[in-house]
């Protein structure tokens, strides 16, 4: 059985807002048992807002969080740091209404967690385990969750674009896989839709700097990818953040087709209302390959 966990120290970590454009600081702070994830909106009155679905708004090109009409907005590639990474209980002040895009990815956050350093706290974490399935479907984009073994993502996704056409991963979440193989990848966007997201009040921080362009028939980024399917790599990274915000772990596998935020969070609000299909249990002893050493 596993222990929760928060970060050793406080972090300290400052940077561009992806849609609004502006500077916004970070504070993580070590949280007691039982917490979660609290975002404090440090220049609203310490407005706390807790990472869960109930507080989900909006998930319109970002996952964004409410409480008492303040808000929090891209919040999800922090989310996946702290899951990724068995964060379970932390705050999060922020002085601005969105978490920094960072370089696109989640690995400066994932690197500052380690470098702090991850403290065990005496009471053990449960889990959801799914042992029915539960499928949203809403168009072309699917998403289900079936019983396994541990935590298991398989993601297609398909563009007509010369630069990737079709992607598709399978992998299995624990700390070692989500360090090396999805921390790492960066969000993208098509230059064709820059200037639509631009007079929606969005994208106004993005840039090569923090994001895959896509030009018409190729990557704009002189450094090119990371990985040759960086693309897919991410709306995985996206997916286990939003997953997240169920609160506590799943055990189980899920299977994504052209999903975003809005098909992520629909299938937790399918499983909170599946009673019948899962059961919270203590975390199981995780697979030999996830028998990871806490930093």
């Amino acid at each position: 059985m596993r222990l929760q966990n928060t970060i050793k120290k406080e972090i300290y970590l400052e940077g561009k807002g992806l849609h609004t454009g502006l500077t916004i600081k970070l504070r993580l702070r070590p949280a007691p048992r039982d917490t979660g994830v609290v975002f404090v909106r440090t220049d609203k009155g310490n407005v706390e807002i807790k990472a869960s679905v109930s507080s989900v708004s909006d998930t319109a090109f970002a996952t964004t969080l409410s409480s008492n009409g303040v808000r929090v907005g891209t919040v999800e590639h922090l989310l996946s740091a702290f899951s990724g990474l068995n964060v379970d209980n932390v705050y999060v002040d922020i002085n601005g209404p969105e978490v920094p895009v960072m370089d696109g990815s989640a690995i400066a956050f994932v690197s500052s967690i380690l470098e702090a350093g991850i403290a065990q706290q005496a009471k053990t974490i449960s889990c959801i385990r799914i042992y029915k399935p539960i499928v949203v479907m809403e168009g072309p984009s699917q998403i289900a969750i079936t019983p396994y073994e541990g935590t298991k993502i398989t993601y297609r996704l398909y563009y007509t674009h010369p630069a990737f056409g079709e992607q598709k991963m399978g992998i299995d979440i624990y700390r070692n896989s989500f360090i090396d193989e999805l921390a790492p990848a960066r969000t993208f966007g098509f230059l064709s839709d820059v200037e639509k997201l631009r007079a929606r009040g969005l994208a106004r921080g993005g840039s090569l700097e923090n994001a895959i362009v896509l030009g018409q028939s190729d990557i704009i980024n002189k450094n090119m990818l990371r990985y040759e399917d960086e693309f897919v790599r991410h709306k995985i990274l996206d997916l286990v953040g939003d997953i997240s915000l169920l609160g506590v772990p799943v055990y189980g596998h899920i299977i994504a087709n052209k999903s975003g935020h809005t098909m992520n969070i629909k299938l937790l609000q399918k499983i909170l209302l599946s009673r019948d299909s899962w059961e919270i249990v203590s975390e199981p002893t995780v697979k030999l390959s996830a028998l990871e050493s806490i930093a």
